[in-house]
């Protein structure tokens, strides 16, 4: 599974990425790899406004938002299934 985190490094990218990697902690999960996306021509290919932007396995699932942990679990526990 990969879970990109788009966005430029502002203060609420860096926290989505500690939420995501709270989340993958937190189910105890070694087969995700969580990618920061931070190159604007990079994030623009997902026709997104607005960041941090949360990606999981290719669907976008969160944008212009910090997604909290529990929602985070939702989304892996969503694609896992």
């Amino acid at each position: 599974m990969e879970i990109k985190i788009l966005g430029p490094g502002c203060p609420k990218c860096k926290v989505t990425e500690s939420q995501v990697k709270r989340a993958v902690a937190e189910l105890n999960r070694n087969d995700i790899t969580v990618i920061k996306v931070e190159k604007i021509e990079d994030i623009m290919k997902f026709n997104i406004l607005s960041t941090p932007a949360l990606v999981v396995n290719g669907v976008i699932k969160t944008i212009g938002r910090v997604p909290r942990t529990d929602e985070i679990i939702k989304f892996i526990n969503e694609v896992s299934q």
